[in-house]
């Protein structure tokens, strides 16, 4: 009996799979725009630092709120790219074990796999869970961040980024595990797919 391609796609569909694959291609999208967004978020970033340190060293007139808004951008950059993240398998993680037994058992390593992604769709669900009251809590009372009469910004846009990319990932991580989009045995062979 010939030994079965481990590259091959060749798994039957159900339709449980099938429309998650369907919903996968929207959130593949929004994932997209969500990455370019935080690229956008660190091109500003860079014009904004580098406008400062010339700023400060040609006029001797530093820009106000320069260290606030890098402390603001990184979690936005973070939160950003997240959702993308997720869609191509790149979140950090040790794929050691789910190597070794997908090398032995393939079926076995995919259940784990799906399992792993399911888990981490509640965990990011728990997160959404955890900041949406956070974000209500500051748009409702205008909470702001950084010195009084220097700069000053609020909360909530933060909270809400965080609420959309613990969202998006949420219902990426879903995706993959009812699709199974993920294979084991090939981790460090796939290029991207949600």
């Amino acid at each position: 009996m010939a030994d079965r391609d481990p590259f091959s796609e060749t798994e039957p569909v159900n339709g449980l799979a099938r429309a998650a694959n369907i919903a996968a291609r929207p959130l593949s999208q929004l994932a997209k725009v969500s990455n370019a967004l935080g690229t956008l978020t660190v091109l500003a970033l860079v014009v904004l630092v580098n406008s400062d340190v010339v700023s400060r060293n040609l006029f001797n007139a530093p820009f106000q709120g320069t260290y606030e808004m890098v402390q603001f951008s990184m979690t936005f950059i973070v939160f950003l790219q997240l959702p993308d993240v997720v869609r191509t398998n790149r979140l950090t993680r040790s794929d050691g074990f789910l190597a070794v037994i997908a090398g032995k058992k393939p079926g076995i390593a995919r259940v784990i796999a799906r399992l792993i992604d399911g888990m981490s769709a509640v965990f990011m669900l728990v997160i959404l869970y955890a900041m949406i009251p956070e974000f209500l809590r500051s748009w409702e009372h205008q909470n702001f961040f950084g010195t009084p009469g220097i700069f000053t910004a609020p909360y909530w846009p933060l909270n809400l980024v965080i609420c959309f990319s613990a969202a998006l990932s949420a219902l990426v991580f879903a995706a993959k595990a009812i699709a199974g989009k993920r294979r084991p045995e090939h981790l460090h062979l796939e290029r991207s797919g949600a």
